[in-house]
């Protein structure tokens, strides 16, 4: 027996909260990115710090709405007729990210990977479904690893690769340096995106551990054809290649207990759910954003209702 999720947050609910985020965040974000010129000049060096400050200023605001934004998503969903509560305080959450930010910036990102497991495990661990709380226990070590191998030095490989690619084909070159490096950043992004999701699908409610039961080769596999899908068709199939790896992550995620197991899953349509989406999103390019809520509480909603666990016989 299939036992599937619900989604009940109503765009009347996240409207405001997205009202909020676009004045505060978006539209002086797009007005400091036009105006970067007038801040970085020869003459005058102060004009940079002043706007690295106002750059994280609007990230601490645009963090402070969307800690909001989260506690409304995770309260709309619903498993087995009882929806899930988050407990965490904009305070507890404010404590935490600030001096994060600031350690990770001040550390040139090498703090990154404990300020993004506190956030995580923050998350995690404040959210309760039946009175029972669910516990991250992936570990910034762990996460640093990750990072190191499947970010810094592929990064690093690539820069020295890049140079002499440039050296050897001459500065005119620009095309084929391109070629060369849009296929490198792609294929370096497929292990990183697989072992940071793998790592944060580690999480333990009551009995049972929650975890991906992948393989490496397979999983990186699905992820570069649906890349390669995408890019193909100049984006077009990206929802619905978002989808099939959602259903195909979706099916190798099992929720284990001494004495159970149980099976994540995901009834894809892959006609209608694709023109669904592009329906959802193309509202949203039209209003300029305004749409969103809308769209993101629908979208979701179809999403969630056919997400479901089952028990699997042993």
């Amino acid at each position: 027996m299939k036992d599937y999720f619900k989604f009940n947050l109503t765009a009347q609910k996240l409207l405001p909260v997205w009202i909020t985020f676009l004045v505060l965040f978006i539209v002086p974000y797009v007005i400091l990115s036009l105006k970067v010129k007038d801040f970085i000049q020869p003459a005058n060096p102060s004009g940079l710090l002043l706007f690295y400050g106002i750059l994280i200023l609007l990230l601490i605001i645009a963090y402070a709405i969307i800690f909001y934004m989260l506690k409304l998503i995770i309260e709309g969903i619903e498993f087995k007729g009882k929806s899930f509560v988050f407990g965490g305080t904009f305070g507890q959450f404010m404590a935490k990210f600030i001096p994060g930010l600031l350690l990770t910036i001040i550390t040139l990102g090498i703090y990154s990977p404990w300020f993004f497991t506190k956030m995580h495990k923050f998350f995690v661990d404040n959210t309760a479904h039946d009175s029972d709380n669910l516990t991250f226990v992936g570990t910034a070590g762990k996460l640093f690893k990750i990072l190191f191998f499947t970010m810094f030095l592929p990064i690093l490989a690539f820069i020295i690769f890049m140079v002499y690619i440039q050296v050897k084909n001459g500065r005119s070159d620009t095309t084929s340096v391109s070629l060369y490096a849009n296929v490198l950043i792609y294929t370096i992004m497929i292990p990183y995106m697989y072992y940071v999701y793998k790592w944060m699908v580690n999480v333990k409610f009551r009995d049972y551990t929650i975890r991906w039961e992948t393989k490496f080769w397979n999983s990186c596999g699905k992820l570069l054809l649906e890349i390669f899908l995408s890019i193909i068709t100049v984006g077009i199939f990206y929802p619905l290649a978002g989808l099939r790896l959602y259903k195909y992550f979706m099916e190798k995620t099992f929720a284990v207990s001494e004495s159970s197991r149980k099976r994540f899953g995901y009834d894809l349509e892959a006609g209608k759910d694709f023109l669904f989406l592009w329906g959802q999103l193309l509202l949203t390019i039209i209003t300029l954003g305004i749409y969103y809520p809308w769209a993101y509480c629908k979208i979701t909603d179809r999403i969630l209702s056919k997400t479901y666990t089952e028990q699997i016989e042993e």
